[in-house]
């Protein structure tokens, strides 16, 4: 593959998600962390249709629905909706989500330019992917509305959309403190394009993750086809659009416990050393950024790095050393 299709391949990776009867997304260069719904502060005035401010880091942050720009209803929200927090060139803001599905790379071809979008559409293009279509969000657009000084809709209690039980309240609020207490991304007003984001996941009851220059695709539920005669941390091949992918079993790969697998499959697809591959593992968690500044020290064979984040240890999978391990012998499909 060329330089510049691996330079297409990269502007056009999406985080996609889910909010009502809709698919959505946004380039994954501007996605900083991905999380569960916290706790809100909600001031008695707000405007340019701000559902709450959140405390993230050195930053107040506005938290947005786009449900209300789109003029559709807005549900009560529960302890299980999301928050995608992104980035422009100037401000950061959260957008909230009922589901988190994962991250694609978009064809160009299958993208459908909206003919008359303008800069205050936040919907400005349109991507076809099996059989349904995912709208793509504009959030330079986002951005300028919120510099904008009128509301869009009618009056709203927005306090009574969020849960109002004990339980509810206490689980977002212990989200909030996590938000506050913790020091992984340290965020100065000039440093917004900070370069190490990752994927973390579970491998058993440890947490590790992968630098995202390495991730291609991540789908939470996948077919997988068995293949006889081939090394037993090799769980079989995929079909990615055609695509004939190995995938490794990572807990076998690494030599840890590895239990019976669970229904569902999920897997992180990967390229480096020209080849790519899905990882099997155990559960996709987040997306988050953090400073090399808090790498603790280097580690060496299939890992690179420790850190802490958010009070849990992370090791840092070594994408190139797994690449161009020499059990590989099945290459690229």
């Amino acid at each position: 593959m060329s330089s510049n299709n691996l330079i297409e391949q990269k502007k056009n990776t999406h985080l996609y998600f889910q909010i009502g009867d809709n698919k959505y997304a946004v380039n994954s260069d501007n996605v900083l962390e991905i999380m569960k719904l916290p706790a809100l502060d909600y001031p008695q005035k707000l405007s340019n249709n701000i559902v709450g401010l959140l405390k993230y880091n050195n930053f107040v942050i506005n938290i947005l629905d786009i449900r209300f720009y789109l003029n559709t209803e807005v549900p009560s929200y529960t302890v299980h909706n999301e928050l995608i927090i992104v980035k422009t060139d100037e401000i950061i803001f959260g957008i909230i989500t009922d589901k988190v599905i994962g991250i694609l790379p978009f064809d160009s071809a299958q993208m459908d330019a909206i003919p008359f979008a303008d800069n205050k559409m936040i919907i400005e293009s349109l991507y076809k992917y099996k059989h349904e279509t995912i709208f793509i969000i504009n959030i330079y657009a986002l951005e300028n509305l919120l510099k904008q000084h009128e509301n869009h809709w009618a009056e709203v209690d927005i306090l009574s959309l969020f849960p109002q039980d004990e339980e509810s309240k206490s689980i977002m609020a212990k989200r909030t403190l996590a938000i506050a207490d913790k020091s992984s991304l340290k965020l100065a007003s000039g440093e917004l394009h900070a370069k190490n984001k990752y994927i973390s996941f579970n491998l058993n009851a440890d947490s590790y993750c992968i630098a995202l220059d390495y991730v291609k695709e991540v789908l939470k539920d996948t077919s997988i086809t068995n293949v006889p005669g081939i090394p037993d941390f090799i769980e079989g091949i995929m079909n990615l659009r055609g695509d004939y992918i190995t995938v490794i079993n990572l807990k076998k790969f690494l030599g840890l416990e590895a239990a019976a697998q669970l229904d569902k499959k999920p897997v992180i697809i990967i390229k480096c050393n020209e080849l790519k591959l899905a990882l099997l593992i155990d559960k996709i968690n987040e997306l988050f950024e953090f400073q090399e500044s808090d790498l603790l020290e280097a580690g060496e064979g299939y890992f690179t790095n420790e850190f802490i984040y958010n009070d849990t240890l992370y090791t840092v999978l070594n994408i190139d050393k797994i690449t161009s391990d020499k059990r590989i012998i099945i290459t690229d499909m």
